[in-house]
């Protein structure tokens, strides 16, 4: 579910390359899935470190994968979540500098490599991939400008309130009923993405729960009242 208010959607949140491959020649759609190698990835598993070359781009098939920044104290912020559908470290290879952050999966993940000449090769010859791309990248820096803006306005109540709306559509699974849906996030990744303590997260989930606005059951989260948290957020 989308909220549109003040200006608000959740498009506003979530990148879009999961319609960067839709469109492509149909060779060039051949070429790519002859190509790409698919892995099982493990919850937990690293798939490239902040400060390393990229060989390749990579895709979610199935899964969920954190993007992340370290700091000296070894504290993680999470700054995006991609999920099935979803390219990802592509952005390091057209700019030919090492990843600027990195990624791991948060489920068991099965994960698409694409090697950096065939990826290349492809993007010189398809007008239609280069624009896509480019749209793409243009909106994702859009997204962390957004997202910059949106956490420093707001404290850390509102910050959970907003990451709980997002986290709610990346944990969506095909069509199904999305009041039933679970976010199933560790405390400690949850606060990284707030920006926040694990203490400080505990309380506050406790208080939300205590309001109505969600019902936790071990470390899942189901949202009972949205247009409450939209409020919560100050969305409107």
């Amino acid at each position: 579910m989308d909220f549109n208010a003040e200006g608000f959607t959740l498009k506003n949140f979530r990148f879009e390359s999961n319609s960067v491959l839709t469109g492509l020649l149909p060779d060039d759609l051949a070429e790519i899935d002859a190509n790409i190698k698919y892995r099982h990835y493990k919850k937990g598993k690293t798939i490239f470190t902040e400060g390393a070359y990229p060989a390749g781009i990579f895709y979610v098939k199935e899964g969920l994968v954190k993007k992340y920044k370290n700091f000296n104290d070894s504290k993680e912020q999470i700054i995006y979540i991609c999920n099935s559908g979803e390219l990802f470290g592509y952005a390091a290879v057209l700019s030919e500098e090492t990843y600027p952050d990195s990624a791991s999966t948060l489920v068991d993940s099965q994960i698409g490599f694409l090697p950096k000449d065939v990826f290349l090769k492809i993007l010189n010859r398809s007008p239609i991939f280069s624009v896509k791309l480019l749209k793409n990248l243009s909106h994702e820096y859009g997204v962390m400008a957004n997202n910059i803006v949106s956490f420093a306005r707001r404290n850390v109540r509102e910050r959970l309130a907003l990451v709980l709306i997002v986290l709610k559509d990346k944990f969506k699974v095909g069509n199904i009923d999305m009041s039933q849906t679970e976010i199933c996030l560790s405390r400690e990744d949850l606060a990284n993405t707030v920006g926040t303590a694990v203490e400080t997260l505990v309380r506050l989930l406790h208080d939300f729960k205590d309001e109505g606005l969600i019902a936790v059951h071990g470390r899942t989260i189901v949202l009972l009242n949205e247009n409450t948290l939209v409020k919560a957020a100050h969305l409107f």
